[in-house]
């Protein structure tokens, strides 16, 4: 159930921001969002108990370390930077290409099986987001189709 309901809000959180745009600071703005979703978290998962499972390792702290430099500071600043400058639905992209790099990674850095089943997706993956990313967007007809959602057309 958190699966689902984490992926739609995501998804009605970047429409919500495109639509919703102010004259705030979008890193300060970024920069909130962030911290009250960490608050938010941590107290999930203090009340779940999730820190009795934890073991803090070295290489576990680096883990935790490089996803909030990369996956949370870099990553979601420059999503929201995106999505003020970019169609959603290319800035959404993203959440494709994501699993493919991690396939990579595992790759490179785990040495993990890569089979042909794989392969195969991740080119069908790649494809479909070199489609999305470079077909033209008339602004004009994403207004009016935007309008026509608004009004229940």
């Amino acid at each position: 159930m958190t699966l689902p309901f984490g992926s739609f809000s995501w998804a009605l959180g970047s429409v919500l921001a495109k639509r919703w745009q102010g004259d705030e600071d979008r890193l300060s703005s970024t920069g909130w969002q962030m911290t009250f979703a960490g608050i938010a978290n941590l107290i999930f998962a203090v009340a779940m108990g999730d820190f009795s499972r934890v073991v803090w390792t070295g290489r576990g702290i680096g883990a935790v370390l490089y996803l909030v430099v990369c996956g949370s500071w870099i990553g979601y600043t420059a999503y929201i930077y995106l999505l003020g400058h970019v169609p959603t639905s290319k800035v959404s992209t993203y959440a494709y290409v994501n699993p493919v790099v991690a396939v990579f990674l595992g790759w490179a850095i785990e040495h993990e099986v890569v089979n042909h089943f794989i392969l195969a997706g991740s080119a069908i993956v790649v494809a479909s987001v070199v489609l999305v990313t470079s077909a033209k967007v008339n602004a004009r007809e994403s207004a009016q189709e935007l309008h026509a959602v608004e009004v229940g057309d």
